[in-house]
């Protein structure tokens, strides 16, 4: 039988006791299922912590039925759409300070997912590129903006 993300996460969601709506909508590189419920904030967490560790959940009970099915987004409330506009705004604010003064800027440490974000935004940037680049004292990687010569 075929994984069904949508039903799989409704499912889980509900022995963690919320009563969930759950949209499921395809993406270029997975699926994103879109959880609407009353109490949004504690399955956020955090700076989204928690949404990120019911993310890895979701993936992992999905790939132990289905190891070829492609990746799914987890978000709540739009949570991460919103989170995702403004990375993705911040990314530009400081590619343009990097074309307009020529000077490196460093974005906060941030983990995985918002870097792809990060990179993605900036890939087709002809005068700014982008590396990771390790932060003393965490698993997180802080991005630096330079002007490309």
């Amino acid at each position: 039988m075929p994984v069904d993300p949508k039903n799989l996460t409704t499912e889980f969601l509900r022995l963690l006791g919320f009563q969930p709506g759950v949209e499921e909508h395809r993406l270029d590189d997975g699926l994103l299922i879109d959880v609407q419920c009353d109490d949004a904030g504690r399955l956020i967490g955090r700076q989204g912590q928690t949404l990120s560790e019911l993310q890895y959940l979701i993936n992992r009970m999905i790939f132990q039925q289905d190891q070829r099915h492609p990746k799914v987004t987890l978000d709540v409330g739009g949570y991460r759409t919103q989170a995702r506009e403004a990375l993705v705004k911040k990314a530009r604010e400081a590619a343009e300070k990097v074309r307009r003064w020529g000077d490196i800027v460093e974005l906060e440490p941030m983990n995985a997912f918002d870097r792809r974000i990060v990179h993605n935004a900036l890939k087709d940037d002809p005068g700014v590129e982008t590396h990771s680049v390790e932060v003393e004292g965490t698993a997180k990687k802080a991005i630096l903006l330079r002007p490309k010569h």
